[in-house]
């Protein structure tokens, strides 16, 4: 007789109950790497956009309110001060930027107080501090924070005043 082919037994398989099928093997596998994938991209996503608010609150802060204004402080400071036991004089011409109108008529309002305590500072200077670049940007910050001092003790915002320039500087 001809051979028929048989198919013969497959191995035992385990009872139903004690093996997990491929397919809910898989599903759980991709779930769990989705929540995964998710939460990272959650946490991402928080630390960005928390960092680029922080940074947006601080430019908002730092934000001029308009072009800048310059406020002569008008005649040039003209004073003496000692240097090697000889009386020198020291001639300034100063200029005042912000960038806020209400600051410009404060300085404007209160130019004789900000003029004297400009004028105290300047004659209490020594001839070999001023001399160098150093010298003269130390005591132009100086000048800057007389201003300031001024400005909030008036009723005014101190940081509204940005810079204090020295646009003539003699030394004899």
């Amino acid at each position: 007789m001809a051979d028929i082919p048989t198919l013969e037994a497959a191995a035992e398989a385990p009872p139903a109950d004690e093996a997990v099928p491929p397919r809910k093997r898989s599903w759980w596998k991709l779930a769990a790497i989705a929540v995964i994938v998710l939460a990272a991209a959650a946490a991402g996503a928080w630390l960005l956009l928390g960092r680029s608010g922080a940074k947006s609150k601080a430019a908002e802060a730092h934000v001029p309110l308009g072009p800048a204004l310059y406020v002569a402080l008008d005649p040039p400071f003209v004073t003496n001060f000692e240097a090697d036991q000889a009386v020198r004089f020291l001639q300034l011409t100063v200029q005042v930027m912000t960038h806020d109108a209400a600051t410009v008529d404060l300085i404007k309002a209160n130019d004789p107080v900000i003029r004297n305590d400009l004028l105290l500072l300047f004659g209490n200077q020594k001839y070999a501090d001023i001399a160098t670049r150093d010298g003269k940007e130390k005591l132009r910050s100086e000048a800057l924070d007389a201003v300031r001092k001024v400005i909030a003790e008036n009723g005014g915002t101190p940081d509204r005043v940005d810079a204090v320039y020295f646009t003539s500087f003699v030394m004899q």
